[in-house]
């Protein structure tokens, strides 16, 4: 997909461009994961209400597994700059196909400085392998024609390929900053960046420097780590499809103030980031989460999503509450050992720290094959959940 010769040799491009975005076979490898998610807190056996935000910038909608981030290249400063533009479209088709916007920005930031780059096919024609616009799409040659149809076509022709029309205007040009983006974000889904956003990556770039870098920008842009600078932004018509944010403040229902206050905990880290290893105040892991939001109710659990699977009371699927823990296999974990974890909010949805490149979210764990639930605060006794209230 790329162009440029900042990550990888011409010969490597060369090689890579064979197999790429164009290709008619995916190869979808594992990545390196790590521990990755959330944990659920408990408290006081009156229903309390406690308000949460459901949207936040990654999107709400995959339950998670994490890549690590060591070996990456460190970040340029121009690579720290998003057109206003480009963002705008990065966030909108993020919340339009539920594919965190930080991804979409890492790879076009990798491959076009986020359509800030003069060298060949960004702006128009192709480079050498037959890739194409800002996030670099096959249009012909090695690359294969992954767009679909002409690179500029009249957006009511239908095609076999990614091309989108995305801001209503007469064509679906792949030079477009929203119709790539668009395109890109349609491709990713394809190649199951829901369940396995690493592998998506290299689907879309089959070298592994590929998905680092674009995971070490993703990681930084979720950190607030970038600067707009002013571009043309789209008339108010065009963005008119924007979408807003999803759901709006939902109802929780504690089953006591342990669980009220763990759940508030976390809630107030929405958005953000990831940090494998973290424990707060300014990162998380999916486990650091979980037991720092259940130490701010008094109440002390195990460190890793292995550990607190192994320790706490298990619960069935038909008895879950808010302010249990629902546990996932993971890339790194298994059923009996699993390696990530999930603070359950309510309504089949839970708060997760969930992957590199992802702000602390709330996600939706049903259909996702959770291994099971536990419940932290379950052997407490009724002084000891009052004291717990009060330590919080």
């Amino acid at each position: 997909m790329s162009n440029r010769l900042l990550f990888r040799s011409e010969t490597e491009q060369a090689t890579v461009r064979q197999q790429h975005l164009g290709g008619s076979h995916r190869i979808l490898v594992p990545a390196i994961i790590g521990v990755a998610g959330i944990m659920l807190l408990g408290l006081l056996a009156v229903p309390i209400l406690v308000g949460t935000n459901l949207f936040f910038a990654a999107g709400a909608g995959c339950s998670g597994q994490q890549t690590g981030t060591a070996g990456q290249p460190a970040a340029g400063a121009k690579a720290k700059t998003i057109p206003a533009d480009y963002l705008h479209w990065y966030q909108k088709v993020g919340q339009q196909y539920s594919v965190p916007w930080t991804i979409l920005a890492g790879i076009g930031t990798v491959e076009s400085d986020n359509g800030q780059t003069t060298l060949p096919g960004v702006h128009s024609g192709s480079n050498a392998f037959g890739a194409a616009g800002p996030m670099q799409i096959g249009i012909g040659g090695a690359a294969g024609n992954v767009w679909g149809g002409l690179p500029v076509h009249p957006a009511s022709e239908a095609v076999n390929g990614v091309a989108t029309d995305e801001d209503g205007g007469p064509d679906a040009s792949v030079y477009d900053p929203a119709d790539a983006i668009a395109g890109a974000a349609k491709y990713l889904l394809a190649a199951g960046v829901q369940a396995n956003p690493p592998a998506a990556i290299f689907a879309y770039n089959h070298l592994q420097s590929y998905v680092q870098s674009v995971l070490y920008y993703a990681g930084a842009y979720a950190g607030g780590n970038f600067s707009v600078v002013s571009a043309q932004m789209p008339s108010g018509a065009s963005a008119s499809g924007c979408t807003g944010p999803a759901g709006g403040a939902l109802a929780i229902s504690a089953p006591n103030q342990v669980v009220a206050t763990a759940i508030a905990y976390a809630e107030q880290q929405l958005g953000k980031p990831y940090l494998f290893g973290g424990t707060g105040p300014d990162s998380f892991d999916c486990s650091g989460l979980v037991m720092m939001a259940y130490r701010a109710a008094g109440v002390d659990i195990a460190r890793t999503s292995e550990q607190q699977w192994a320790t706490e009371q298990r619960i069935p699927a038909s008895q879950v509450q808010p302010g249990d823990l629902v546990f996932f296999a993971g890339a790194d974990g298994t059923p009996t050992s699993p390696g990530h974890v999930g603070l359950v909010i309510g309504g089949g949805k839970m708060i997760e720290a969930y992957a590199t490149g992802f702000p602390i979210r709330v996600a939706t764990y049903t259909g996702r094959d959770p291994v099971g639930f536990t419940r932290p605060w379950a052997n407490l006794s009724a002084s000891q959940l009052a004291a717990a209230s009060s330590a919080g």
